[in-house]
């Protein structure tokens, strides 16, 4: 990949070598095993740098061609899937989902009401492709032990695919639909496996296996060589091992690259979180974003998709985790107010984050570019990712 002098597309050299001595710091002090960072703007790489080490144990050095676990910055690109066929007037956005997948045609919420015990009622209205786009779907990820219906979920979903491996992805949509929702369609945000059930959506509408449509439609046009649901065995060598840190107890190996299950094909891939990519890769996605759905020659989705896909689409005063400066588009985050988040930033920036701590944005106002990845869990255990945003900004001359 070629790297233009910072300063041909408004950078200065020597703020943006301050990213090199902060990411360092970072590996140096034991916090993060390494990372690879990328900044691009007007369509020019202006910085790709690695730090540290993909895997420690193997003595495995970072290199710009590491390969990650993405998680959840998979959602943008499941998320572009369903955009396209879309586009072909092949569904709708405003359609029930239960046209396609008829299990959830007849859906239950739970009561809240205080001191009724646990009951459910009647969905309000049927669960539509949009609220599944938008995480307003009443679904949730089971990730909260005291809510009853992440029990449920932790219970009935997570449990049976531990212990059936081979599980398909339609068992799994199958399995979700069984459960009540958390709250009526369409009236709240609340993070979820909808993008679990976008994927297998596009697996019924296009007729084709999920992740078979995702690499003939979208990574091979694109170019996209090492982004998939796993990481085949010539490969493996270049595949970041996972940690757990935290500041007591520093870094501890969590999924080893030659072992990890990501090095084996998977029968429910995951629309939501399952991919693995470069940052390479991932630009090449973003920049066909940015371009408004075309790269080089290529054209996944037209101009009004893209906007569509990246403006504010939550009820009035609703917001990702009650994040005030931010709005939610179709897959992707989307900053709706510069002052509230005492950052660096653009209004109208997207990008989302996946939970080993990768993440990227974009932002048309300024025609950027970042991404960062590396491979610690929990995400947020160090603030990375608002470091790397500053060191961004603070180069722009």
């Amino acid at each position: 990949m070629k790297i233009v002098n910072p300063e041909s597309v408004g950078f200065s050299s020597e703020r943006l070598a301050r990213i090199g001595t902060v990411m360092q710091r970072y590996v140096d002090q034991g916090s993060l095993a390494g990372m690879v960072t990328l900044i691009a703007r007007k369509g020019q790489v202006a910085h790709f740098e690695k730090f540290g080490m993909a895997e420690i144990e193997t003595k495995k050095p970072m290199t710009l061609d590491t390969i990650f676990r993405i998680y959840s910055m998979t959602k943008p690109i499941t998320s572009v899937a369903v955009l396209m066929l879309y586009e072909e007037a092949r569904l709708r956005l405003a359609d029930p989902v239960s046209l396609y997948i008829p299990a959830f045609k007849h859906m239950k919420v739970l009561d809240p009401t205080p001191g009724l015990g646990v009951r459910t009622v009647d969905a309000a209205r049927e669960i539509t492709i949009h609220d599944l786009l938008t995480h307003t779907a009443g679904l949730s990820y089971g990730f909260d032990r005291e809510a009853y219906l992440d029990q449920l979920i932790g219970k009935n979903i997570w449990q049976k695919m531990e212990k059936n491996p081979e599980m398909t992805l339609e068992d799994w949509v199958m399995e979700i639909a069984k459960l009540p929702l958390a709250f009526h369609p369409g009236t709240t945000f609340q993070y979820s496996m909808a993008t679990d059930v976008l994927g297998y959506l596009v697996q019924v509408v296009s007729g084709m296996p999920f992740a078979e449509f995702l690499q003939k439609r979208i990574f091979e046009p694109l170019g996209m060589v090492d982004t998939g649901f796993w990481v085949p065995p010539e490969k493996v060598a270049r595949f970041a091992a996972s940690y757990s840190s935290d500041p007591k107890n520093g870094l501890k190996l969590a999924d080893a690259a030659a072992t990890s299950p990501y090095t084996r094909p998977t029968t429910h891939p995951s629309g939501g979180g399952g991919l693995v990519s470069t940052a390479a890769d991932y630009l090449r996605f973003c920049q066909m974003l940015l371009n408004g759905g075309a790269l080089d020659g290529v054209r996944l989705l037209g101009r009004k998709t893209i906007e569509l896909m990246t403006v504010n689409h939550l009820p009035d005063g609703v917001h990702p985790w009650g994040n005030q400066e931010s709005g939610f588009g179709y897959g992707v985050s989307v900053l709706l107010d510069l002052g509230k988040t005492k950052l660096l930033n653009s209004v109208g920036n997207y990008g989302w984050s996946g939970a080993a701590n990768t993440h990227f944005w974009i932002d048309p106002q300024e025609d950027l570019i970042a991404i960062l990845m590396l491979q610690c869990i929990p995400d947020n255990t160090y603030p990375i990712t608002p470091d790397f945003r500053t060191l961004t900004y603070q180069a722009l001359i």
